[in-house]
């Protein structure tokens, strides 16, 4: 079990809700792909470690979970401006994302 944080810990994660506008493959990586999420006021791009468990049919125009207040990184050369969130079982290789049950607006931030 992961260590314990407050809740007012908690609350400086900034976790919107987005849909994903654009995916694409990674042109320097096997195993990543480019995706790019409306996010209400903006669009970022993430990059993304689940090709091979979703395809651009799967994702494009679909809800995600997104971690937003994250520093961004390069990854292989292109720039993730945040994280989406999901389930990763490494044992079954199985990652299922993290969305929304019911359409939200986008930027709206998950609690």
């Amino acid at each position: 079990m992961a260590e314990r944080i407050s809740f007012k810990e908690f609350q400086k994660l900034d976790i919107r809700v987005g849909t994903v506008t654009d995916f694409k493959d990674h042109p320097n990586a096997d195993k990543l792909v480019l995706l790019q999420v409306d996010l209400g006021n903006e669009t970022r791009q993430l990059v993304a470690g689940i090709k091979g468990h979703y395809t651009k049919e799967d994702l494009v125009g679909k809800q995600i979970v997104v971690l937003c207040n994250l520093e961004p990184a390069m990854l292989r050369g292109e720039k993730s401006d945040g994280m989406l969130l999901a389930a990763d079982d490494e044992k079954e290789n199985i990652i299922s994302l993290l969305r929304p049950v019911k359409p939200v607006k986008n930027g709206i931030k998950v609690r």
